[in-house]
């Protein structure tokens, strides 16, 4: 069975080893749990992000920098970019990759994801995956602008069934040079996640590969978040191997990009004012890539649906 917070490990070694070039902060806490820092009290870098995600994503994915192209109606412009590549999407992505772990202590407070989950696995979304992790070593990777404390690290491990000494947390912010990377590197999650939420078997997805611009830093988090979300939303593009049935990944593909959204169209940090700061009165389905295609494995079919929306990248991601 493929573990993935034994895969992640290795990452977490190369982080270590490097940490001074990538512009990190390894320290242990006094319970013997190993925190890296990849942008609270330091710089961080793109590189760290790249890692950051590749350990995210359990070891299945590759993460590469790349650039975008794009024409409107003022001409010209690139965009920085990731490239996602992701092998077993359902575990990567959704057992390891998903924000779906809250991370909540007295004042501490981040989304958690990446490996540890999997050896949590008390998540809802474990009910639908057959997979669960077990390993002697766990890697959380933490959003959030506060280092974790000792007792937040003994809440994690306990979780995870092991001691404080076997787990490693990695932490960055929304606004910092190795957040913006993980969360474009989220594409192909992304989308699977919007899969999931149709009801559609994410067993059936086989790979997944996608693009996404990276955001400029923001000044703060939450206008992070905004410019971070315009990223997928605005410029993300999969593509999903499948083994199904054509009828079915032709009405999906219609469903999936963020356009079939009634909340599309918007700048997301508007949006979030236009809905008074609350999260959870945002139309759930708007979260995915811009584009999506299915290459159906079975048929050799190829569906595709959604659209780049080049206007508001500009304004997002370039103008700010």
């Amino acid at each position: 069975m493929i573990s993935i917070n034994g895969l992640s490990a290795a990452i977490v070694q190369t982080m270590i080893s490097r940490a001074d070039a990538l512009g990190c902060q390894v320290f242990k806490l006094a319970n013997g749990a190993t925190v890296i820092d990849a942008g609270v009290q330091v710089p961080g870098s793109l590189e760290a992000g790249r890692l950051f995600s590749e350990a995210c994503l359990g070891g299945l994915g590759q993460v590469s920098f790349t650039r975008l192209t794009y024409m409107d109606n003022q001409g010209e412009f690139w965009l920085p970019a990731v490239s996602v590549s992701v092998s077993f999407p359902p575990i990567a992505c959704m057992a390891s990759q998903y924000a779906g772990w809250a991370i909540q202590h007295d004042k501490f407070f981040a989304m958690g994801s990446g490996p540890a989950r999997a050896l949590y696995a008390r998540e809802e979304i474990f009910s639908k995956l057959n997979y669960q992790d077990k390993a002697d070593t766990a890697v959380l990777l933490l959003e959030g602008h506060n280092l974790p404390s000792a007792e937040v690290a003994e809440y994690v491990a306990g979780k995870c069934g092991l001691g404080p000494d076997c787990l490693t947390l990695i932490i960055a912010p929304t606004a910092s040079l190795a957040g913006t990377v993980q969360i474009s590197a989220r594409v192909v999650e992304t989308g699977l996640h919007k899969m999931l939420e149709l009801g559609y078997d994410m067993n059936q997805v086989v790979s997944g590969f996608g693009v996404c611009p990276l955001a400029s830093i923001a000044s703060d988090d939450l206008h992070a978040i905004g410019r971070t979300n315009d990223a997928v939303l605005y410029g993300g593009q999969v593509v999903y191997s499948v083994r199904g049935n054509d009828e079915e990944l032709a009405n999906l593909v219609e469903k999936v990009p963020s356009s079939a959204s009634p909340d599309y169209g918007v700048l997301f940090y508007n949006l979030f004012q236009r809905y008074e700061g609350d999260f959870y009165k945002i139309d759930p389905l708007l979260f995915s890539p811009a584009q999506i295609s299915f290459n159906n494995l079975i048929s050799g079919h190829n569906f595709h649906s959604g659209r780049i929306n080049p206007s508001l990248l500009r304004l997002s991601l370039l103008e700010g």
